[in-house]
């Protein structure tokens, strides 16, 4: 693990032009972020306060993710369903760890219908006998429905999913980071032993550790939530975090083993093998458009949104240049290879391919596409075309990089071309996360690190006890991220000498 603290991963733009995100990384991260999601028209304000409205760039991106992971679910076993957006409160009061832990958080429905004020305006009619919690999580009105299908043994494991979107009042939002509302999937899964269910929880962790790495180029590190951070109600939370461009850490997904918590709370109840009747044991995961977020944060730069090519709604896109007298050729020629492209498969699917046929400037189309991401740009003119080569440039390498490649060789390369996108997308961010991480042995270390402005990951030895980990978040704001699987060296606390079982992550978070 380095030492080399605080590496930097800013990219100075080389090639001459004004940066496309005023200001830059280095000048104003969570601005820049902000302008990111701007130029690349991934999302809009809303006149809701707190929530976003996700325009179709970024709503496509969120649709990758949805198929990907949607297919890894189906392929272990699980199957979709959807269940109620309101939850009784009555159900909520069942189980009174989670309801505290979101309590504050909660969105309630009161009335079902508006009536003139007298006034040109409009209010609330006809009083709910009980109040309806918008969902912020469905463990509980899934745990009613479990509740009527377990009876025996025979119908477990239970194995359910849901895409759908939550609430949880938030008034600091952030866009794809922190909004009341936003989109996610939600696995709820009921096993006959404890040993099954903790698997379920590790094995789903792990699917999303793959996606992340595999799809998003994003290096994660998995581990166990402390007992601050772990999910209310749960026995076990565990995680996979991620450091973005300012050191800070970004978890990503959790997944929970909930014991038989929930189910006492929702009497799902099943008969053994052996004629008794026990509790059922549970887990939960889940992912949302925060993930969007994080690859924006990971990956993008001073020209504006990166995006590696599994998850980019458009790999290559084709830009025509051409004059009047030529325009029907160039034309033909880039619709002769965006057939040829088309029958590329890229990670087991075709290749997606894109012309701009817009009456617009050359060099304005390519940097919109530079803004917002796209893998590869293919710009095609007569002189292109009369040297039976293409223009290519790739969003990995600063904007003016181009290189000049005969038509069949870049149609029989692509597809290992944006795998060294990816590669390359990986490789850099692993190079910044442990460029700035550090290994410590004592609290002055740690306060020292913290005391900085990006701070990045600091392990070091913890005895679990929750007030060091509530001071450190009242002095420094900086909390365990997790207690990393791979750490299994034991040691002395940092903080008061006492033993430790393993090195634990801590870091600033979102």
């Amino acid at each position: 693990m380095s030492r080399n603290f605080m590496v930097a991963n800013q990219q100075k733009s080389t090639d001459g032009v004004k940066n496309a995100i005023s200001p830059t990384r280095a000048e104003n991260f969570p601005e820049w972020y902000q302008q990111v999601i701007k130029v690349a028209g991934l999302a809009d304000n809303s006149p809701v306060r707190g929530c976003m409205v996700i325009c179709p760039w970024g709503y496509a991106i969120w649709e990758l993710v949805q198929k990907r992971l949607d297919a890894v679910f189906k392929a272990t076993g699980h199957q979709n369903a959807y269940f109620p957006l309101f939850i009784p409160l009555k159900y909520f009061e069942k189980e009174a760890e989670h309801v505290e832990g979101f309590s504050k958080e909660c969105a309630v429905v009161t009335h079902t219908r508006l009536q003139p004020d007298g006034k040109g305006g409009l209010e609330p009619t006809a009083q709910l006998d009980e109040p309806l919690i918008v969902r912020p999580t469905s463990e509980i009105i899934i745990g009613e429905m479990f509740a009527k299908w377990v009876q025996s043994y025979r119908d477990l494991p239970i194995k359910i999913n849901q895409w759908a979107n939550v609430v949880r009042w938030e008034m600091r939002p952030r866009m794809f980071l922190r909004t009341a509302e936003f989109l996610w999937q939600e696995g709820h899964t009921v096993h006959a032993t404890d040993e099954e269910a903790r698997k379920e929880a590790l094995d789903m962790l792990e699917c999303y550790r793959d996606f992340a790495e595999d799809h998003m180029a994003m290096p994660v590190i998995c581990g166990q939530k402390s007992e601050s951070e772990k999910f209310p109600g749960a026995v076990s939370t565990f995680t996979f975090e991620a450091m973005m461009q300012d050191g800070k850490a970004l978890q990503a997904g959790t997944s929970h083993f909930l014991g038989q918590n929930f189910s006492k709370a929702s009497n799902i109840k099943f008969v053994n093998d052996n004629g008794r009747e026990e509790f059922g044991w549970t887990t939960s995961w889940a992912i949302t458009t925060r993930l969007i977020g994080g690859l924006i944060m990971t990956h993008s730069d001073d020209d504006g949104l990166v995006i590696p090519p599994a998850l980019a709604p458009v790999q290559v896109v084709i830009l025509p240049i051409w004059k009047e007298d030529s325009k029907a050729q160039v034309m033909e020629f880039c619709e002769n290879l965006l057939a040829k492209l088309s029958k590329v498969e890229f990670g087991g699917e075709k290749l997606r391919v894109k012309i701009d046929d817009r009456d617009v400037r050359g060099g304005e189309k390519a940097w919109e596409w530079t803004k917002k991401g796209v893998p590869m740009r293919v710009e095609v003119g007569m002189r292109d075309i009369q040297g039976g080569t293409i223009c290519l440039s790739t969003r990995d390498k600063p904007s003016r990089d181009k290189v000049f490649v005969p038509v069949d060789e870049f149609v029989a390369s692509v597809g290992k071309l944006l795998e060294n996108i990816r590669d390359f997308l990986f490789q850099r961010a692993q190079k910044y996360r442990d460029g700035n991480s550090v290994v410590v042995d004592s609290k002055d270390e740690l306060f020292e690190i913290f005391s900085g402005k990006n701070p990045g990951f600091a392990y070091a030895h913890w005895c679990g006890d929750p007030a060091i980990e509530e001071q450190m978040k009242a002095d420094f704001g900086v909390t365990v991220r997790c207690s990393p699987f791979a750490e299994t060296e034991p040691g002395a606390c940092a903080f008061t000498g006492k033993p430790s079982k393993q090195r634990v992550i801590w870091a600033k978070s979102y």
